[in-house]
């Protein structure tokens, strides 16, 4: 098994306190570095965040079967440290599809949770599948397999997975043009700001299907094995889960609040 080992940073600046997240898990292509920007009096959401850098990340498959019955073969401790998360606002949001308003409506969630109801701790987690999973592929993967072939039309690339300068700090808060404001809608600048992304094991497995039936399997290899690689090519900061839609009812169980 492989872990990340990089670190975080602890700091505090204008008016947010910011923790520098590194790549959580091992891999060709890893994004750069970032900050987290977490609201000021935030405890639980700043430990969580630390506790899930500190999770460990397993992402040197070579190959992966259709059902995971071990934990090792998925983000096991993040999940739970997630799951077990303190804070009292906290939200899951079933996202689907890639070419939606959906993150979108996490930033603006997260925006009035913070901003004006006052909760500073609030957590906003993304279940991810359906198309909206290809945007949790790196661009590598998005060349290698021709993966805009099967995302919505104009996604050429994985734009929501390209940071976007733009100012961070608390009191930009009504720029429309910081990362609080539409320019705020992509994967990295909610990670920025607290929300964790979760892939599905059944949505990679599919999307590998998809590829082999289609023709774009340049090195002739097994499913298991696409399977694997594309796993092993998760952005930066991901939780893999078994499956998504047995992972909802988990995070229900502990009182998230669904969202579609």
């Amino acid at each position: 098994m492989t872990i990340d080992s990089s670190r975080r940073t602890a700091l505090v600046s204008l008016g947010a306190l910011a923790l520098g997240t590194a790549a959580l898990a091992t891999g060709p292509s890893r994004a750069a570095i970032t900050e987290q920007i977490i609201p000021p009096g935030a405890r639980e959401l700043t430990e969580l965040m630390e506790r899930l850098r500190r999770a460990p990340r397993r992402r040197d498959f070579k190959t992966v079967p259709m059902i995971l019955e071990q934990p090792d073969f998925w983000d096991s401790e993040a999940i739970k440290e997630i799951i077990a998360y303190r804070g009292t606002r906290k939200q899951v949001w079933d996202n689907t599809n890639l070419g939606g308003p959906w993150l979108n409506l996490m930033r603006n969630s997260i925006n009035a949770q913070i901003f004006s109801f006052g909760h500073k701790d609030f957590l906003a987690v993304s279940a991810t599948h359906g198309t909206a999973h290809l945007a949790l592929f790196d661009q590598p993967m998005w060349e290698k397999y021709e993966l805009a072939a099967l995302a919505s039309a104009g996604f050429k690339t994985n734009t929501l997975a390209a940071p976007k300068p733009a100012p961070s700090a608390f009191a930009q808060s009504e720029d429309p043009k910081s990362v609080f404001g539409p320019v705020g809608d992509t994967i990295p600048a909610l990670q920025e700001r607290g929300a964790v992304f979760l892939a599905c094991h059944n949505a990679i497995w599919e999307v590998t299907a998809k590829l082999i039936a289609s023709g774009k399997n340049p090195d002739h290899a097994s499913h298991e094995a696409v399977a694997a690689e594309l796993t092993n090519h998760l952005i930066d900061s991901i939780v893999l889960t078994p499956g998504i839609v047995a992972t909802i009812p988990e995070l229900q169980q502990a009182g998230f609040h669904y969202a579609a």
